[in-house]
């Protein structure tokens, strides 16, 4: 995970998690509380509200990102600009000043005038941005987008056969189109990525946003730091059956879960609760790493095959390798002794295969890469199964093994084979 310097401020797995409090200068902007277009009031606003309350980043927005207003043009918020600056020249905290924008223009122009770094919810639309960003040294923000000016968030609505392929979209469901937009245009070595929850789109459902938010940890093996903007959004409102102004427990509790799922920086409205709840999850997020004699050992954040996938896919590294070496635990209860011993007969003739296929393996001096026991990377299939104490049985093993399984039973006849489709279905 490569750490982010703001102007002195660490991101990162080092770090404590960054709050960045949000003020608007636009008066089109969804959330009153933090639209402020006379400069005097917006510094009293950024010092009271933001910065004493523990905000570490001020991230001003020029205009609203609501997809029912205009996108105003670069000169436009040039034009707005003027408040921004004069806001943060009377604010008397301490704090690192986000400008929000999608022009390379306007990042320009901030960065040489007070501002630390940007937050482009376009996703390097603008391909001189990076390249601005750079010059001033400065780190960027890139939330998932299309990329797309006038359509910032809009993943679903990329033509990803053009884009990527057409098998390739036939087969990527809406976090691996989100994963693809941040990987679209590179990154810049100071570059924080943004998964974009929200309704930026009608394509857009709250199904995705929160199959983003179960699927967190996927995202680090990007290897940058990343921030999420959970702030009262409606894929929590309606799991918890509340509108925007009541959204606030809702949004603390998914604050926790996003910090120890890998979130280094939280956007929102909330400065203090939203402080503390980060703490919680920070105080229970386990991730280990050290250094001695110049070499760094890190465990990877892996909770899932998929993570485990992506992880493998960004090192280079087949991200079939992770079927062979993810291990999984599945609890079988009510099994008649008769499918019990089908369940064995079929794990049993998975284990052979593998020994057969190891032995095929070391005659013909295969060199394809071992693991420890001399195995040929797990490709084999290991698997097992248990008898509980309480006389359920337990199947363990890896995807490949626990599918090999699956197959067995799936073509073993009806009843089983029922079993076998549930099984398969469990591990999809």
């Amino acid at each position: 995970m490569n750490s982010v310097d703001a102007a002195g401020l660490g991101i990162g797995d080092e770090f404590p998690p960054r709050i960045m409090g949000v003020l608007n200068v636009s008066e089109e902007s969804p959330y009153d509380p933090s639209v402020y277009d006379d400069p005097g009031e917006a510094a009293r606003y950024v010092d009271e509200e933001l910065i004493d309350e523990g905000a570490d980043i001020v991230d001003i927005g020029l205009e609203s990102a609501n997809k029912r207003f205009d996108v105003l043009s670069a000169d436009e918020e040039l034009d707005r600009l003027h408040v921004a600056l004069e806001t943060i020249e009377s604010v008397s905290g301490d704090a690192i000043f986000s400008i929000e924008t999608r022009y390379h223009e306007v990042a320009d122009a901030a960065l040489s005038q007070g501002f630390d770094m940007v937050n482009d919810i376009a996703g390097f639309a603008d391909p001189e941005l990076p390249a601005v960003c750079t010059d001033h040294d400065a780190p960027v923000a890139k939330m998932a987008s299309p990329p797309d000016l006038e359509r910032p968030g809009a993943v679903e609505e990329t033509d990803w056969a053009a884009r990527k392929s057409p098998s390739w979209a036939a087969e990527a469901d809406y976090v691996d189109q989100v994963y693809e937009a941040l990987k679209q245009n590179g990154l810049t070595d100071k570059t924080i990525i943004d998964p974009a929850f929200g309704g930026w789109s009608e394509a857009q459902t709250l199904e995705d946003d929160r199959e983003t938010f179960r699927r967190l940890r996927e995202f680090r093996a990007l290897g940058r730091p990343v921030l999420v903007s959970i702030n009262r959004k409606n894929f929590l409102g309606t799991i918890a059956d509340r509108e925007t102004e009541d959204r606030l427990p809702v949004s603390l509790a998914a604050t926790s879960m996003a910090v120890e799922r890998g979130a280094h920086v939280i956007r929102t409205h909330d400065v203090a609760e939203t402080r503390d709840a980060a703490r919680i999850g920070a105080a229970f997020t386990e991730r280990a790493s050290s250094t001695t004699e110049s070499v760094t050992i890190s465990k990877l954040d892996i909770d899932s095959t998929r993570t485990f996938r992506r992880q493998l896919a960004e090192r280079g590294v087949d991200p079939d390798v992770a079927d062979a070496f993810q291990t999984h635990a599945i609890e079988l209860e009510g099994l008649s002794a008769s499918q019990h011993e089908r369940v064995a007969a079929a794990v049993e003739t998975v284990r052979s295969e593998r020994a057969s296929a190891r032995t095929s393996d070391r005659g013909r001096g295969s060199r394809q890469g071992t693991s420890a026991d001399g195995d040929d990377g797990g490709r084999a299939a290991p698997v097992a199964l248990f008898e509980t104490a309480d006389n359920r049985s337990l199947l363990v093993g890896t995807i490949a093994g626990l599918s090999a399984v699956s197959r067995r039973l799936r073509s073993s006849g009806e009843g089983i084979g029922l079993l076998g489709r549930e099984l398969d279905n469990l591990l999809s």
